[in-house]
């Protein structure tokens, strides 16, 4: 079993920057993909970024250029630096994982962008 945990969710003005943590824990054994998804009511959630294992990553164009996913293998941990943050980046965050074939997801945390 995989428990995801994010932090470092908040409130920042536009413009501003936040860094994202997710911490895997439990009996894992070399993750594989990880990354992030938001979401806001009413809406899907869509996909902001991910990473592999060997550290490839993808963005999606809204935040390509803006944000910056890494992770530490050693940890378990993936990370996402959101910097010139937009009102529309207001969401809840979330990470996941991909571990044996199975996807994993944390709880979500908020991020408001507003002055």
């Amino acid at each position: 079993q995989v428990q995801l945990v994010e932090s470092g969710g908040g409130l920042v003005q536009p413009g501003g920057s936040l860094r994202l943590s997710c911490a895997a824990s439990g009996s894992i054994f070399s993750i594989g993909t990880m990354g992030w998804n938001r979401q806001t009511p009413g809406k899907l959630r869509e996909f902001v970024a991910s990473i592999t294992s060997g550290g490839s990553t993808n963005y999606s164009g809204s935040v390509k250029g803006r944000f910056t996913i890494s992770r530490d293998n050693a940890r378990n941990s993936v990370y996402l630096q959101m910097n010139s943050l937009k009102p529309e980046d207001t969401a809840v965050y979330y990470c996941y994982a991909y571990y044996r074939g199975n996807i994993h997801w944390g709880q979500g945390t908020q991020v408001t962008v507003s002055s």
